[in-house]
């Protein structure tokens, strides 16, 4: 049976002023402003599955790439939103409008502010926040430069594809040396220590596979275009994921946008843990994002996984996210409609859900937020 409880803390620290034109929610995260319209619906809350009192075994601390204290790892996201907030707060009405950093957004304002990011590219790696903060991708490595978009021998990558640099052993910082369009021959396999960086160009990744992260750490996909992916049956088989994450750990995928793939957008599981899935805008699909392999597989206890500030935009069904087992902090997130419900669980997962907008679909047999399965 599915609990919810509610904490005090939250509702102490959340008040809502309803004014003609603009909702404004204040809380510990924050200052979030949004337009009124029809159909918002506004929850803040925290589904806990479990009763037992002694920490490690509520969240299933056993394993040790796992955080010892997810709680706090939640309240280390909230003061670096604060501090976001706070800043922004110092400037005056022209300076929000004009400047491109400051914006309330920790990850933004961490790495937008510098005019020189193009020469500081690695500094992304310092910027991240929640589980995945520690993912510092290939930070320390080479710059390796995408010049061919082709994908002509995946068993056999020419050098400067993508392909050739997301196989090296050693830490690299991928960047592209223009707008390119890749598509895949099959999915495409990502070693530990890898930033994949599209900042600056428009790249699109498609074709079968898409981005395959198994058995691996450290890696940084930042600023891609992932779109239209369907099943592999190449050396490694795909069921047409945009991102695939399995066994993986210390992993942040931020400022992508997915849709249009044959299966989820996004799968986290066979145990992968401290993942963060950050300023991510998600349309066109139907089951977007699973986290957690099946309600049997008792091995996803270990994961912990951070979902914020994503737009999840038009033509979404389910799974935003689906979580199964572990622990997982769904924060500031904007959901803009869907077609069945927005946040499911089951197989006993702990959801910290914060400060996200919903708002509604007309439809008066889909205004289920929250979802548990059987």
């Amino acid at each position: 049976m599915m609990t919810i409880k509610y904490l005090p803390f939250l509702f102490n620290s959340y008040i809502y002023i309803i004014q003609s034109q603009r909702i404004q929610v204040f809380s510990h995260l924050g200052s979030i402003k949004m337009p009124l319209k029809t159909h918002i619906l506004l929850v803040i809350f925290l589904f806990s599955f479990f009763t037992s009192t002694i920490k490690a075994i509520q969240f299933n601390l056993t394993h040790p790439h796992q955080h010892p204290d997810p709680e706090y790892v939640v309240q280390e996201l909230q003061r670096r939103v604060n501090e976001s907030v706070s800043r922004r707060k110092l400037l005056g009405v022209s300076e929000k409008d004009q400047l491109p950093c400051q914006t309330g957004n920790p990850i933004d304002d961490c790495w937008r502010c510098d005019p020189n990011w193009q020469a500081n590219r690695q500094s992304l790696a310092d910027c991240g926040i929640g589980f995945g903060h520690e993912a510092y991708g290939g930070k320390g490595g080479q710059i390796y430069v995408v010049t061919d978009s082709s994908d002509h021998n995946p068993e056999n990558p020419t050098p400067g594809t993508l392909r050739f640099g997301a196989i090296q052993s050693e830490p690299l910082w991928i960047t592209f040396s223009s707008n390119m369009l890749i598509k895949l021959n099959q999915a495409l396999i990502i070693k530990s220590f890898k930033t994949i960086d599209g900042r600056g160009v428009d790249v699109h990744i498609t074709g079968e596979g898409c981005f395959s992260i198994n058995g691996v750490s450290n890696i940084i996909i930042h600023n891609i275009h992932i779109h239209h992916c369907t099943p592999s049956k190449g050396h490694v088989q795909s069921d047409g994921d945009g991102i695939t994450i399995m066994g993986s750990n210390n992993i942040w995928v931020d400022h992508c946008a997915l849709s249009y793939c044959k299966d989820g957008l996004v799968d986290v599981t066979e145990g992968s843990t401290r993942v963060t899935i950050s300023n991510n805008y998600f349309s066109h699909h139907d089951k977007v994002m699973l986290l957690g392999h099946s309600d049997k597989y008792e091995d996803d206890k270990r994961m912990q996984v951070t979902v914020a500030f994503n737009y999840f935009g038009e033509a979404l069904i389910e799974r935003m996210p689906r979580c199964r087992w572990g622990y997982f902090h769904v924060v500031n997130n904007d959901y803009r409609q869907w077609g069945e419900y927005a946040v499911g669980g089951s197989a006993s997962p702990t959801i910290n859900s914060q400060g996200n907008r919903y708002i509604a679909p007309s439809n008066a047999n889909a205004k289920e937020v929250i979802f548990q399965a059987t």
